[in-house]
């Protein structure tokens, strides 16, 4: 069987339906579809239904009722709504590009029907399928055995720590698969859309030290709320045990969120479990029910409820079976204020381990682990503790030795074979009191220095030797950086400020939005604080006459506006064969064109594109030439990065041109932290053109190392661009395109990355009106 590939143009789409306060008020009830298709997603919604099948969207023809029926199906959700408000929904969802089709209706017959071509094909009792079918029962038999995960460390480990090496165990436990960086792999995510992350995947100056936890803020404007997440899982542990595995995924999950300043009591669990096929037997059937029963009591302990779930007995091919797995993910909230990180920032900070008690068969005392998982939640709330990590897999050293790599300093441990047992659960703390914690069993792990290395016993080791051991296991599979070629050198141009020629209160900003954008959103919020009026308009391409409609439509919008902000995302799909190619296309029409055209020429308007923006500014001519003009074989353009993938991290760019109106508000040598998340953001351009550009004061800003140099080298420069160039400009200025996500900044977001993050674009672009 083969799993339905998602339309991620579609789903954004939906997102930005549901986001809208007039339709989610008309709806009365939402069911995704999925597995099991219309049956399930639309019987689902009501006791008493009829289902008209042939009024469903379909992708081909010639499907049966009962295909149409059961057939899964992705990017599809059926609500429930007032039929007096019909019209009105279906016009809202038009809004969003999106078709809305009246498939069903609820009835009071207390049955469940479906009909096909005027045929009655399903008709059920609803007090029957609630009955859940025929009650079935199995034979279970537990075998298992008393936990050694806990005693057993990896060999190589065991040898050096009986030789008393424990800086070269320590170096063994990083590189180890269940330790090491998986940053390669996490990069291909984007993790600061939405303008939300109080946290990002790896902090630090470095960006070296993984987040126990992710934290965003909750989805309205202008929270101080976060929602906070983290899981819990190890293979060997539950593989060894299901029960006690399952104890500590929880223990762990909730401990994690704990240490992150989450209160225990606003914590859900939703447990993700997959176990090989049981065939019937009462011994393969022990690995599920032991697992649950450990979860349970998990639950019970900690007085937290899994409110959701999903479980799969299907993890058996041929004579292979997957490993017993039950994972926990939990999920709370907290004050965005409230929130710590697992970075250590600075040196002379004393370290805790703070360990849950457990008897002899590793079972946790739960009303202990509550009492302390409220003492630190106070703590961290009158911020006596200001980090705090927790123990996994690699131990206390290994915990600890991450939370270092972040910001390059370094720790004077105290020497103790159990800092490398894998104790999960247990939190490692820094307090601004020593007595803190008095009454709790306490450990003194050491102390962080300055020093760039890591010391036990008295052995010290460079902090540059264990952060390649823990980055090169998955350097090859999942790389960190790519080498490129050409040289960089840093470019200053200052030229004298520019106004519009007419002064404007507040200025209109047109935001078209295209299928497939992302960041309409955090764009129009940043034009508005600045000062601006936003006008978003989303393009509709669900018929040739809604494409002709919508061109109309943009063209009177750029003639009214005075501002035109293309936003980032992924349009068209990033087809066909390159990023920004749909929106250029479509800017291109003559009449979009013109308007564009008179917005620069006749109004002093100004146009700026951020990340995909950019890609279609280039594409356009817009930058570097400052108007509309098919490309030619050597003009500049954006390409895929040099690492060959999707990367998503915080980069540090250079102001080198202060020519632009949009950079009115910084100084030229100015270096600001930003937000990058794409694929083809590589920019190339032959010699002659980059003469042009550093002579006419057209590079905007530069990646750069943490000397504040322009730089080839991965991963300050990304993406591998020649002479490091982030954004350019047209000629007059009065263009910028840019790589770098400028709009996605705002209070309590990428806690665990120090930075100066606003270079003031929006605010110059409202103020060059005023």
């Amino acid at each position: 069987a083969e799993v339905q590939k998602g339309n991620a143009t579609t789903e954004r789409k939906i997102q930005r339906l549901f986001k809208n306060p007039a339709v989610s008020k008309l709806i009365k009830k939402c069911n995704d579809f999925g597995a099991g298709g219309v049956s399930v997603a639309i019987g689902e919604l009501a006791d008493s239904i009829d289902i008209f099948l042939d009024r469903v969207p379909k992708k081909y023809e010639g499907l049966s009722g009962t295909e149409l029926a059961i057939s899964e199906s992705q990017e599809r959700m059926a609500v429930v709504i007032n039929a007096k408000d019909e019209q009105k929904f279906i016009d809202l969802c038009y809004e969003e590009n999106l078709s809305a089709i009246n498939v069903a209706q609820i009835t009071d017959t207390g049955r469940l029907r479906m009909f096909f071509k005027e045929d009655a094909i399903v008709d059920i009792e609803r007090s029957f399928l609630d009955t859940n079918g025929v009650k079935q029962s199995n034979d279970v038999t537990i075998e298992e055995g008393k936990c050694t995960f806990f005693d057993t460390l990896d060999e190589v480990t065991e040898k050096y720590i009986k030789q008393n090496d424990y800086v070269s165990a320590l170096v063994n436990e990083l590189g180890r698969l269940n330790v090491c960086s998986q940053k390669g792999m996490v990069e291909t995510f984007d993790s600061t859309i939405g303008a939300r992350s109080v946290l990002l995947p790896y902090g630090g100056k470095m960006q070296e030290t993984p987040a126990i936890v992710m934290a965003a803020k909750l989805g309205t404007d202008n929270s101080d709320t976060a929602s906070v997440a983290s899981f819990g899982f190890n293979p060997h542990l539950t593989q060894n045990s299901p029960f006690v595995g399952s104890v500590y995924a929880v223990l762990t999950s909730v401990s994690k969120l704990v240490a992150a300043g989450v209160n225990r009591q606003t914590v859900y669990l939703s447990l993700q479990e997959f176990f090989k096929r049981l065939n019937g037997d009462a011994k393969r059937f022990g690995q599920p029910v032991s697992a649950l029963l450990g979860a349970f009591e998990a639950q019970m302990g900690l007085d937290v409820a899994a409110i959701g779930g999903k479980d799969s007995m299907s993890g058996s091919f041929e004579d292979i079976d997957v490993p017993a797995t039950l994972i926990s993910f939990a999920i709370g909230t907290a004050k965005c204020k409230d929130v710590i990180d697992n970075v250590l920032r600075q040196g002379g900070k004393k370290l805790y381990l703070l360990p849950i008690k457990r008897d002899e068969n590793y079972m946790p005392d739960f009303n202990y682990a509550k009492v302390l998982f409220d003492e630190v939640n106070k703590n961290i709330l009158n911020g006596n503790v200001k980090y705090a990590t927790v123990v996994e897999d690699g131990g206390v050293y290994s915990a600890v030795v991450k939370s270092v790599f972040g910001n390059g300093i370094g720790v004077d441990f105290e020497a103790n074979s159990d800092f490398f047992r894998p104790d999960y659960a247990n939190i490692v703390v820094s307090v601004e009191n020593d007595d803190c914690f008095d009454g709790f069993d306490k450990v003194f792990v050491g102390t962080t220095n300055e020093s760039g290395k890591v010391s036990i016993g008295g052995k010290a080791c460079d902090l540059v030797q264990l952060l390649g051991s823990y980055k090169n296991k998955l350097e090859k599979v999942y790389p960190t950086t790519a080498p490129a070629v050409g040289i960089a050198q840093n470019v200053s141009f200052v030229a004298p400020a520019q106004k519009a020629k007419i002064s404007i209160a507040k200025p209109k900003v047109f935001i078209p939005v295209f299928p497939g954008n992302n960041c309409e959103y955090d764009t129009a919020r940043q034009f508005e604080l600045a000062g601006a009026q936003t006008n978003s308009f989303v393009l509709k391409n669900l018929s040739s006459k809604d494409i002709m409609d919508s061109v109309q439509v943009m063209a009177k919008a750029i003639d009214e506006c005075n501002i035109l902000a293309i936003p980032g995302g992924f349009s068209g799909a990033d087809e066909p064969d390159g990023s920004g190619k749909f929106i250029a296309t479509v800017l291109s029409n003559p009449y979009i064109k013109e308007s564009i055209e008179k917005l620069l020429e006749q109004r002093d308007g100004l146009i700026i594109g951020i990340c995909n923006g950019f890609q279609a500014l280039i594409k356009l001519g817009l930058v570097p030439n400052g108007k509309i003009a098919p490309m030619t074989i050597n003009s500049p353009t954006l390409t895929f990065n040099n690492i060959g993938r999707h990367i998503s991290q915080i980069t540090r760019t250079r102001v080198a041109s202060n020519l632009s109106p949009w950079m009115q508000n910084v100084k030229v040598g100015d270096v600001y932290d930003v937000a990058i998340s794409h694929g083809e953001g590589r920019f190339v351009c032959d010699d002659e053109n980059l003469a042009k550009l550093i002579a006419n004061g057209q590079i905007a800003t530069q990646y750069v190392d943490f000397d504040g140099n322009a730089t080839m080298t991965s991963p300050f420069n990304p993406n591998g661009s020649v002479y490091a160039i982030e954004g350019i400009t047209s000629a007059d200025g009065r263009v910028l395109g840019k790589m770098g996500h400028s709009e996605r900044i705002g209070e309590n977001l990428y806690k665990n990355i120090d930075g100066n993050y606003d270079m003031k674009i929006f605010k110059s672009g409202v103020e060059y009106f005023k």
